[in-house]
């Protein structure tokens, strides 16, 4: 990779000017113990190649602001006095729940992370535990870069623990939220990872939100934040995110961030189902599908137009229990312990938890599209529920079938609405409502309506073509 990244319009680039298309996967490090998750069950290194072995390239690593400005608790507190700190010694871990009267509520049992023990770290990271909290991020760190794994360093919230309530302290002049710690913590941080070339951006805060939000505010200090930390390492993207749970960045759109710095500035968004059940509950899902759709446009989605704009948080519950999650899923990926079902890996840390779903947000890991004009555009044909494309049958070649996307063939759509396979006669026909909906034909490519397929609904992820009767098979 060519370090450092930058910007160009929509695209995020290297220094050669190719397009860099961001993977990432979360990795909390802003709970209680300040420690990154998982350290307990597998080594660092192990959780890193599994990382790149999932087809990830870059790990959006949090961090709370107490980290950069308490200096005892990042330089004096140990991981093993963390663990201490908050009785998640061997005898405590192994009590049953209902004996951990000190938590606040279920939320609080899982942002301990599964009760991690003194002895589980001990043993997969012995090189870790009686480094100070700053080391043990740092080592994280380090080891991800070893194996070509980009960094995005997160400023999660100010005091370690679970977030994200609406009323939790996080917007500017909140009590754990005063501007001028938070902009010397982040100058702190960028100038502590200044020489770590894989460090390749800093989100200046997760979710700002709460009764106290306002735009002036955000622009005020979101403006003062990324000069901060350009000023102390001009190398790293400055990831700025919105307001209301950083789904809302539409005031940006009349008023510009002004910065004296460019090729640098990327927007985040982060989209979850939950303030959707009411549109996917009430609504035909191409339907709920295509409000959704325009509201992320309207929310942030306006911003491709000049800006990158780094979907930074998404997700449902992997299990696939969940019909109105799956369908939101389905819907995004058009577009492009106490255990969390929410997590790619198991609580084992080293296990995927749902090969499927890993499956259907595969394709969007890879860099479909570039800066560069395209001599000619090629298309997949993706199916969001499965996260497989169309393809040829091998079996009768006047068939198709659904098959992983990096072995499609690509497919080619016209201006006549024909979809053809690349650099072969074949195109998709239509062939009536009394027989297979679509297969393979040479013969009728030039036909009136058998092989015209167009985009329908308002979500416009369903293809649809005439029939002999003109009625609409889709």
């Amino acid at each position: 990779m060519a370090y450092p990244l930058s910007t160009n319009s929509r695209w995020i680039i290297n220094e050669k000017g190719q397009r860099v298309k961001l993977a990432c996967v979360n990795w909390p490090a802003h709970l209680q113990l300040v420690v990154a998750e998982g350290l307990s069950k597998q080594p660092l290194d192990a959780v890193s190649k599994k990382i790149m072995a999932m087809g990830f390239n870059c790990v959006r690593l949090t961090w709370p602001l107490d980290l950069a400005t308490n200096e005892t608790l990042a330089t004096d507190v140990t991981v093993k006095q963390s663990f201490q700190s908050l009785g998640l010694s061997d005898d405590i871990a192994a009590q049953p729940d209902d004996n951990i009267w000190w938590l606040e509520a279920q939320a609080s049992l899982a942002s301990l992370q599964d009760r991690l023990c003194i002895a589980g770290f001990q043993t997969k990271n012995p090189s870790m535990i009686d480094l100070p909290l700053i080391e043990a991020y740092k080592s994280v760190v380090t080891t991800l870069g070893k194996h070509n794994l980009m960094v995005v360093l997160d400023n999660h919230l100010t005091k370690p623990g679970w977030c994200c309530r609406f009323n939790d302290s996080n917007f500017f002049g909140n009590t754990f939220f005063e501007p001028g710690s938070w902009i010397a913590g982040l100058t702190k941080i960028a100038t502590l990872f200044k020489d770590a070339s894989n460090v390749v951006g800093m989100s200046l805060r997760n979710e700002l939100r709460g009764p106290r939000q306002n735009v002036d505010d955000w622009f005020k200090y979101m403006q003062q934040g990324a000069e901060a930390v350009h000023g102390a390492n001009p190398n790293v993207l400055v990831i700025l995110s919105g307001l209301t749970y950083d789904t809302d960045l539409s005031f940006v759109r009349s008023r510009p961030v002004t910065l004296t710095f460019s090729g640098k500035l990327v927007f985040e968004i982060h989209q979850y189902y939950i303030p959707y059940t009411n549109i996917w509950s009430s609504k035909n899902p191409n339907d709920a599908c295509g409000d959704i759709l325009k509201i992320l446009h309207d929310g942030v989605g306006f911003n491709l137009r000049e800006f990158p704009v780094f979907l930074s948080e998404f997700g449902i519950d992997v299990r696939g229990v969940s019909v109105v999650q799956n369908r939101d899923f389905g819907c995004l990926l058009g577009v492009v312990g106490m255990i969390d079902y929410y997590g790619v890996l198991d609580s084992d840390w080293i296990s995927v938890r749902n090969n499927s779903f890993l499956q259907r947000f595969s394709l969007i890991q890879s860099q479909l599209q570039a800066p560069d004009p395209q001599p000619k555009v090629n298309n997949l044909v993706f199916h969001p529920l499965s996260g497989l494309c169309m393809l040829q049958s091998f079996l009768d070649p006047t068939k198709v079938t659904l098959g992983r996307c990096n072995e499609s063939q690509l497919w080619n759509y016209s201006t006549d609405n024909t979809l053809k396979l690349q650099n072969k006669s074949l195109c998709l026909a239509n062939t009536g409502p009394n027989a297979p909906v679509v297969k393979l034909s040479e013969t009728s490519c030039s036909s009136s309506n058998l092989c015209k397929w167009q985009t329908i609904s308002a979500s416009k992820m369903l293809l649809a073509a005439t029939s002999t009767n003109n009625s609409a098979l889709s």
